[in-house]
């Protein structure tokens, strides 16, 4: 495709876009008026559904298949990041060098790793009764792990941080969210539908499904993060090029090249 073809597909394409959006401007509640229909509806939504949390039940209720989108996302994103981060056959490992911490850093860190996981957990769980939930825990409880990278050192971090459990957690929270999904399509409804009884209202126990899919979540971002931190952190500190030094992938048509420079140098000198 040329790039006169790409640039009249844009504007059509940006065209359309246009009249849409300002289509749906002009359906907007007029500005400053105290009439917000889908706030309100929002909030009804959620407290019909015993989740005191509105954010929680757009995520999970109401929008729950869009979530299930964004929750692919990570999945996918960490997926290349370790199909491109992996080990390659001209590369090695190398055993990283015990690190230098000064004791008030150590102490530090080591007295905010349980606090800081303990509240990751805590978003997590009560996703559904207060700011919160399964992306913002997962995220506070993943990076909390790596505390012990600058309490200790690299292998420290190693130790508590089995790779292959982690990549099962991503996928089982992957999963468990399409399995709920599929779960109220057999008992007569939608596809993630809210099927499940709705509980004490502001308890863990409410939203129905929310608390499931909202675990499911924390789940895999908490695995995810993880993943994504090793393989990055796995470059940096252990994975080494071949100790010849020549570049990756560098076949024989590299060796022909400097064959043929030391030629060169030979006519020089000669």
């Amino acid at each position: 495709m040329s790039a006169r073809v790409r640039l009249w597909v844009f504007l059509v394409g940006a065209a359309g876009f246009a009249v849409l959006f300002a289509v749906a401007c002009f359906g907007l509640p007029a500005f400053g008026t105290v009439h917000h229909p889908y706030g309100v509806r929002a909030v009804h939504a959620s407290l019909s559904h015993h989740t005191a949390n509105v954010i929680a039940s757009v995520n999970f209720d109401l929008r729950a298949f869009d979530t299930l989108g964004e929750e692919t996302i990570l999945f996918s994103a960490v997926l290349g990041t370790v199909v491109l981060l992996r080990q390659a056959r001209d590369e090695h490992r190398k055993d990283p060098e015990p690190a230098v911490v000064h004791p008030r850093v150590r102490r530090f860190a080591l007295l905010m790793l349980p606090l800081a996981l303990l509240v990751g957990l805590y978003v997590i769980a009560h996703g559904q009764v207060s700011p919160g939930g399964g992306f913002q825990g997962g995220v506070v409880a993943a990076t909390a792990l790596h505390l012990l990278y600058i309490a200790a050192d690299y292998r420290a971090l190693e130790r508590v941080r089995p790779l292959t459990l982690y990549e099962i957690g991503e996928a089982a929270g992957e999963v468990a969210y399409v399995i709920t999904g599929l779960a109220a399509v057999l008992a007569g409804s939608a596809f993630l539908a809210n099927v499940l009884p709705f509980g004490t209202f502001a308890t863990l126990s409410s939203g129905g499904t929310v608390p499931v899919l909202n675990a499911a979540v924390g789940l895999e971002v908490v695995s995810g993060v993880v993943v994504l931190l090793a393989r990055f952190l796995d470059q940096a500190v252990e994975i080494e090029e071949p100790d010849d030094g020549s570049p990756r992938g560098a076949g024989n048509s590299g060796d022909d090249e400097d064959n043929g420079d030391d030629e060169d140098d030979e006519r020089e000198r000669a």
